[in-house]
């Protein structure tokens, strides 16, 4: 069954193709009890002040001062301050800056890893990371860039030769740019990644089946448009081809 709609107003701030994520993530995060989470990448604060309005207590591991800086500003301006805290560092680097708990074991008890593998010099370090920075029994969630959804995007925007590169797993556009190609991946690339790095992974769901393929202007219902994207991300074929995917996956 898909999951029920989030019931905590932190949600109604979030962008409607996040509403599937903060969907799988509602049960945990609004339970009541004040968690500890780090957000890998976690820029700007997207997920991370909406989660400290809640009661959390949150750390945001990015590269970007910049991001950090605007992190900062939004967290005083929605009154969390106290409850947020920006740290500069690399996923791959985070025991750097996140030291491991006194039995080698984490500290948090979420772990957030968002948009974050199509980035990042190698993915399944990140992960190995970010697994370590979790106590035992904690909870990470994993959202990616989804390999089909990309494809028929750009082919139903004019540009087989591109959609047929991302199928064969090509950077579309080598010569547009000089930086590295974003990674997409297929929901057993992300599976076998999460398996990797020692987690247990739960179901699969799409982020943002609809959402991207509809025109802010074109009049539809945003509560409509988030109850479809609920329905349709836990549901194949549907969730096969959203523009992302997202996972949860718990630390033994």
């Amino acid at each position: 069954m898909p999951p029920s709609a989030p019931t905590s107003s932190a949600a109604d701030q979030l962008p409607t193709r996040a509403v599937a994520v903060w969907a799988a993530l509602d049960p945990l995060v609004a339970a009541g009890r004040r968690l500890q989470v780090l957000d890998v990448g976690g820029g700007s604060g997207n997920f991370a002040v909406p989660l400290a309005r809640l009661g959390h207590d949150v750390t945001v591991v990015d590269p970007s001062a910049d991001a950090l800086a605007t992190l900062s500003r939004r967290a005083e301006n929605a009154g969390v301050g106290a409850r947020v805290r920006g740290v500069q560092g690399d996923g791959d680097q985070l025991h750097q800056v996140v030291p491991a708990g006194e039995t080698g074991g984490g500290s948090y008890d979420l772990a957030l890893c968002h948009s974050v593998l199509e980035v990042v010099d190698d993915p399944a370090t990140t992960l190995r990371e970010l697994a370590r920075a979790l106590r035992p029994g904690g909870t990470a969630s994993v959202a990616s860039a989804n390999r089909a959804g990309a494809v028929l995007a750009r082919a139903v925007a004019g540009h087989p030769v591109e959609a047929l590169a991302l199928l064969e797993d090509r950077d579309p556009a080598p010569r547009r740019a000089r930086r590295p190609a974003r990674r997409r991946f297929s929901p057993d690339d992300l599976i076998a990644l999460v398996e990797a790095a020692g987690l247990q992974p739960g179901t699969w769901r799409g982020v943002s089946v609809v959402s991207d393929l509809l025109d802010v202007t074109s009049g539809a219902d945003p509560d409509a448009v988030r109850r479809l994207e609920l329905a349709l991300a836990g549901s194949s074929p549907y969730r096969d081809v959203a523009a992302g995917l997202h996972l949860l996956a718990t630390r033994p």
